[in-house]
């Protein structure tokens, strides 16, 4: 059909842009826009938002039929200048920005920064401090686990996998709430050791989510491990042998699942990790399906390491910060009975001791301490893998430069190496069995 002057209403106008030739239609027949440059390929955008990819990651796919002929992650939309905030903040005060980057382990992001200013300052965590540390991190790698597998399975239709892993990561939740005052974001581990001790009644909260867990976790074997849709959806989906995990410097369950024993925790042992009785758990499949059975026997693991740092905390008492005075605070933050404001013990100790001492709070507390000049670095197993954090003093009180090595970031590096050549749904699962948390991507 066409006008009075001969112009086709259907024809398609097109554009140039970054990501190739891009069609308007208005109506007409496919068939006449095809040329042999762009014969049956079609560029999509998966996210952000979509409810099939993690949270605000924009994947641009570039299909032939239902193959993926390319794959690119487009990032940034979570930028909130984490790093160059702390760099405004004293030492203390940054680590309640780096809590806040990978948000599913905020526990991780606080202790391996810590880790670094500590060697800057050349001390060391008191031996509860650092057992408590350990203590937290499993409890956190747990509840990162869980929502791998909650969303993962939420992504591939697999829902009461997900409302099974949110149910138990409530569980963790509130553990960490009762352990350290908040769900998330804590800011509990401090340089020096921990904000404060342990509430009374700990000891039982930990040893009944233990035996709660180790309750439930033989149901995602009967929900997911044995399905056959869900192996289906995952088996031999997602390849990246051991070369291409090393030359694209992925690392935690990724390269795990890879044949590579690669954990901090033993090979760089920190925070006493040497003491605690794990294994770590590998596979060679290396693909989305091993991947997933990792993190749930990490689960396991990690309810091993649990069990025996609350028995080593319960024999070992003892400050959770070090003795320095010029490092500590004076008095311990403790919370009031109505579980707001600061106690009365807490102000008595302040306001009742010497003008000095009080003083001396005040400046420590507003203007921080002072960090001798250098350079340090301190890594950590997070649940995505290592997660190391780089710190330069000039001898003042705040961060010249804090920078992070995110495995978020790093790994979804291998989200093409995963997807191309595969189909558009295995895509999901790719990512899915990546875990990138976007709050450390783009920090």
């Amino acid at each position: 059909m066409s006008t009075q002057d001969n112009t086709d209403v259907y024809a398609a106008t097109e554009t140039q842009t970054t990501e190739g030739t891009v069609y308007t239609l208005t109506g007409g027949d496919w068939d006449t826009l095809i040329d042999e440059e762009h014969d049956d390929r079609i560029v999509i955008n998966m996210g952000p938002q979509h409810p099939s990819t993690h949270g605000v990651l924009r994947l641009v796919l570039e299909l032939e039929g239902e193959t993926v002929q390319q794959a690119r992650s487009v990032i940034g939309y979570l930028h909130t200048g984490i790093e160059k905030n702390c760099e405004y903040r004293t030492w203390t005060q940054a680590v309640t920005f780096v809590t806040r980057m990978d948000y599913l382990s905020p526990i991780f992001n606080e202790t391996g920064y810590c880790l670094a200013v500590e060697k800057l300052l050349g001390v060391e965590a008191p031996r509860r401090a650092q057992i408590g540390r350990v203590m937290l991190m499993e409890i956190n790698r747990i509840g990162s686990h869980l929502v791998c597998l909650a969303t993962g399975g939420m992504e591939l239709g697999a829902l009461t996998g997900m409302t099974a892993g949110f149910r138990e990561r409530e569980e963790v939740l509130h553990l960490l709430e009762f352990l350290t005052g908040l769900r998330m974001n804590h800011a509990f581990v401090r340089p020096g050791g921990l904000a404060q001790d342990f509430p009374e009644g700990w000891y039982e909260r930990v040893t009944d989510f233990i035996e709660v867990m180790r309750e439930r976790l033989p149901q995602y074997d009967k929900l997911l491990t044995g399905q056959t849709i869900w192996r289906q959806r995952l088996e031999n989906v997602g390849y990246l042998p051991l070369d291409g995990c090393i030359a694209l410097g992925a690392t935690g369950p990724i390269l795990r699942s890879a044949g590579l024993p690669w954990d901090l925790r033993k090979v760089e042992p920190y925070c006493g990790y040497e003491e605690y009785d794990f294994e770590v758990p590998v596979a060679t499949e290396a693909d989305c399906y091993a991947r997933y059975r990792l993190r749930l026997a990490e689960i396991h693991e990690s309810l091993k390491i649990i069990e025996q740092a609350a028995a080593k905390l319960k024999e070992t008492p003892g400050p959770v910060m070090v003795e320095d005075r010029k490092i500590a605070w004076p008095a311990q933050l403790s919370i009031g009975s109505d579980g707001m404001g600061n106690s009365l013990e807490h102000v008595r100790k302040i306001m009742g001791q010497s003008m000095e001492s009080l003083i001396h709070h005040f400046k420590l507390v507003t203007e921080g301490f002072q960090v001798p000049p250098g350079q340090a670095y301190a890594a950590v197993e997070s649940p995505r893998g290592e997660l190391g954090f780089h710190v330069v003093s000039d001898g003042g009180t705040r961060p010249v430069r804090v920078h992070v090595r995110e495995p978020s970031f790093v790994n979804l590096q291998t989200m093409p190496a995963m997807c191309e050549g595969g189909m558009v749904a295995d895509v999901i699962a790719a990512v899915a069995s990546i875990d990138p948390v976007m709050g450390g991507v783009d920090r």
